[in-house]
């Protein structure tokens, strides 16, 4: 079925039939080392409204995926994550301070201890291949990378879902 995640995305040219790929759907990316500040990571994150940053290794192959919310997570006091009636009596200048407190953090320290499964795809992974990695990491970034580590780009939930739904 056209358009389905249930089978195999395709799309017509001409009269031939050919499977959407993962390098077809991947763009650039922007991409953090473990040692950049959270708070640079943050500026990123905000200003190119993405729901994650790719951390990237020495060699730049993708080690990690810092999701938005683990930012988040650092920024609000924990007693405000506990209890949600104690955010709503803070007002929004002292809200303004929390990123601050994120210091001078680095990615990696951001990070939990034990990182989750990377949610990276072969260039050649058909689309329901990046929702399956999508879906089971629960993580809408996914790096798309040969089999050596070297970096294509990203598919992020959104593009994947307007290619899908164009269809």
């Amino acid at each position: 079925m056209p358009g389905s995640l249930v089978g195999d995305v395709v799309a017509a040219d001409r009269g031939k039939v050919f499977l959407l790929r993962a390098h077809e759907l991947a763009s650039s990316y922007p991409t953090v080392r473990p040692d950049t500040p959270v708070i640079e990571a943050a500026r990123l994150l905000a200003g190119q409204d993405l729901p994650g940053l790719i951390v990237v290794d020495d060699r730049g192959a993708p080690w990690t995926i810092l999701a938005g919310t683990q930012v988040l997570r650092l920024a609000v006091p924990h007693y405000c994550q506990d209890d949600p009636n104690l955010a709503r009596v803070i007002d929004e200048a002292a809200a303004d301070v929390f990123l601050r407190g994120l210091g001078e953090r680095t990615v990696q320290e951001s990070l939990p201890g034990e990182r989750p499964e990377l949610p990276v795809v072969h260039p050649d992974a058909t689309v329901l291949e990046v929702a399956a990695v999508m879906a089971r990491t629960r993580v809408p970034l996914v790096a798309v990378a040969e089999s050596d580590g070297v970096l294509q780009g990203a598919i992020t939930l959104d593009s994947l879902l307007d290619r899908v739904l164009a269809q």
